[in-house]
């Protein structure tokens, strides 16, 4: 399977190294909004194909998937075009601005019956099975509470800072956490308490989001653009805890029983980058006829691109 990646940064180098480094699918074309600027990505990562356009990409007979590389402001008519030009997507996370953005874009797919999915990588790790493995065997007992925390001191980037390019922590890093809990419990979230601060140009710089499951979890997570965090997640149960030593791409899951004694350590697959697994989710569902993968169905992005919102407006970045 062929894909054109759009937007040429980091991510998209991630992904461009990540795709070389595939035997079944390959980086065909890249796209940016320069011909200068695609033709440098395209000789740095061996890409015979150089557009300075995105709609030169779309028009490209031989892209099967296009991967939107581009910042959150963007995802939306880059998406939308794509579509709209035949085009399947896998857009980065986070998949819109907001919801409304969102709900549009998912009705367009379809309407077109073309597939789109959302790019948030730990969705597709193997690690979430070996997660959900450990705890349906009840290696914890039964799960009681959540912690977890992801932080960079990013405030530098421009993405990060401007509310027009939907910065602030949660697009960025919050959005991680939101997933973590929802792939690891079953409940709907019933209560939630939150706070923030906001940097001086008006995004979420710093937060704290305690969620309530109706199955009786609370989950406390926290996210920062302002500074560096260990990034861990620890699942904790009526008969030990679960460690992960890294919130979005863990090389190992510890369990513990009761008074801290490890007893297991178990170990993830040997990896590229972690990024080649939702590009295979996009392959086999394609070539299924889907328009959606199972790892993170339309109905999911929605409830997550809600609860984004819900927070925001709560904090007034929204």
């Amino acid at each position: 399977m062929n894909v054109g990646i759009i937007g040429a940064g980091h991510i998209a180098e991630k992904a461009a190294r990540t795709l070389a480094a595939m035997d079944d699918m390959s980086c065909i074309a890249i796209g940016s909004r320069t011909l200068e600027k695609a033709q440098d990505f395209a000789g740095r990562f061996s890409i015979p194909r150089a557009y300075g356009s995105y709609e030169e990409l779309f028009a490209d007979p031989d892209v099967d998937l296009v991967y939107v590389a581009t910042p959150h402001s963007c995802h939306f008519a880059n998406t939308r075009d794509a579509i709209l030009a035949g085009k399947p997507c896998l857009v980065e996370k986070s998949f819109m601005m907001n919801a409304a953005e969102a709900a549009a874009i998912l009705a367009l797919s379809h309407e077109k019956n073309i597939f789109v999915a959302e790019a948030i990588w730990s969705r597709y790790l193997p690690v979430r099975d070996i997660v959900c493995s450990l705890l349906e065997e009840g290696a914890i007992g039964k799960s009681v509470m959540i912690m977890a925390n992801m932080a960079f001191e990013v405030s530098g980037k421009e993405r990060v800072v401007k509310p027009e390019l939907g910065g602030g922590a949660l697009l960025d890093l919050g959005v991680y956490l939101l997933n973590f809990v929802r792939m690891y419990t079953k409940g709907t979230i019933e209560r939630i308490n939150t706070t923030c601060i906001r940097s001086e140009s008006g995004v979420d710089a710093t937060e704290n989001i305690t969620m309530v499951l109706e199955d009786g979890t609370m989950a406390s997570v926290q996210a920062s653009a302002w500074c560096h965090g260990d990034n861990k997640a620890v699942i904790s149960g009526s008969g030990g805890f679960l460690v992960l030593d890294d919130i979005v791409n863990p090389t190992c899951v510890q369990v513990y029983h009761p008074r801290r004694e490890l007893v297991r350590t178990v170990k993830v697959p040997e990896q590229i980058t972690g990024f080649e697994y939702q590009f295979r989710a996009c392959k086999a569902a394609i070539e299924a006829g889907e328009i959606e993968p199972p790892q993170m169905p339309h109905a999911e992005i929605l409830y997550i691109m809600h609860l984004m919102d819900r927070l925001r407006s709560e904090w007034g970045t929204l």
